[in-house]
């Protein structure tokens, strides 16, 4: 088994492509949507290279964006789990208790009942699945990056998103099921097993198997070759982007506040999650460094997987596909205002007096 250390995969700091993220999804909203405009046959015929309801160029793009980000992560690392296991139980808790449900919730109140009347009525059905689809998987890569901005335990962080990835694998499907039954969205179940072994279970044992090739040739051959195809992820995030954009195109146009109110429910989940595994944490007497990751990867959503499950089950033109790219595009300053109020709290986090004394 690797051995454990302090190293880059949890130390990297955010590249211009990750810290200007947003940036990036605007521009690709607006060329997508102006590709769209101006070669919509091309795109069209892009859209019918399928396989089993899999459009075969964004399975590829899918696959550049997720095997990168899991070849960081560390299955190794669950033998620290039982080392943080106040701080591990609190963010498993949101992640696959709270997460999932609370977003469900919150797309039936803002999608189903208060922004109803300004949604068109044929897609909300898709938005809420794409609601539902974005909040059932916790972060991967970009949590490294949250962590190191908020001085966390980098153990704690690769160990949590080491266990998180295994759950994933058995418990995105169930969830993802459970709740659009709850929704009354009819659940494509072939499909959507499809997506979990294309987009989790084949990425996971392809992303491990070339880390530990690289691992075997020495650290720095790991690390000189994450630094060269780390930026893959984004790009094919971008690219994908901008097909799915000139398949919204039209949507867009004809209803722009459609996305301004699909970040709403997000928004608010993101900040109650962050927000209950910080406290929860500090009830428990768990250190700092350990209640700032652990907030952060309670709040953050895999939405590289979102995006791919939303495009497989609901198609490029669904408000499924939508709603997951919302998702994309407000994460990055979402999550540093979670970083700015985790760090700005750090004095009263460590004196308040309701923290429980921690065993040693």
């Amino acid at each position: 088994m690797e051995k454990i250390t302090k190293g880059p995969e949890t130390a990297v700091p955010m590249s211009v492509f990750e810290r200007y993220l947003t940036v990036w999804v605007f521009l690709c909203i607006v060329a997508g949507i102006v590709l769209g405009q101006l070669l919509p046959g091309a795109f069209r015929s892009i859209g019918r290279l399928e396989i089993a309801r899999v459009n075969l160029p964004v399975g590829a793009l899918i696959w550049v964006m997720i095997v990168p980000m899991l070849m960081r992560v560390d299955f190794g690392a669950l033998q620290e789990v039982r080392r943080h296991g106040r701080g591990i139980a609190v963010t498993l808790f949101v992640n696959w208790l709270v997460k999932p449900f609370s977003m469900a919730f919150f797309a039936w109140l803002f999608v189903r009942h208060l922004f109803a009347p300004l949604l068109p009525a044929a897609q909300v059905d898709s938005y809420v699945a794409g609601l539902i689809l974005l909040a059932a998987a916790p972060c991967t890569a970009m949590v490294f990056v949250w962590s190191r901005l908020t001085n966390g335990d980098p153990l704690f962080t690769l160990s949590q998103v080491a266990l998180n990835d295994t759950i994933m694998v058995f418990a995105f499907a169930p969830i993802v099921g459970l709740l659009l039954g709850i929704s009354s969205i009819t659940v494509p179940w072939a499909t959507l097993l499809v997506s979990v072994t294309l987009y989790i279970v084949v990425p996971v044992i392809v992303s491990q198997v070339i880390r530990r090739a690289l691992l075997s040739r020495g650290r720095a051959a790991f690390d000189a070759a994450m630094a060269k195809i780390g930026p893959w992820s984004i790009v094919a995030l971008l690219a994908t982007l901008v097909l799915l954009f000139a398949f919204q195109g039209e949507a867009i146009i004809a209803q722009p506040l459609v996305i301004a109110l699909l970040a709403v429910p997000i928004l608010v989940q993101v900040l109650l999650n962050s927000a209950l595994a910080y406290w929860l944490n500090r009830r428990l007497g768990e250190s700092h460094a350990i209640a700032g990751p652990s907030a952060l990867i309670g709040a953050s959503n895999f939405f590289e997987l979102a995006v791919a499950a939303a495009i497989s089950l609901f198609g490029f033109e669904s408000g499924a596909a939508l709603a997951t790219v919302v998702g994309v595009l407000i994460e990055v300053p979402v999550m540093l205002l979670v970083v700015r109020v985790v760090n700005g709290t750090r004095g009263w986090y460590e004196t308040g007096s309701g923290r429980l004394s921690r065993a040693a």
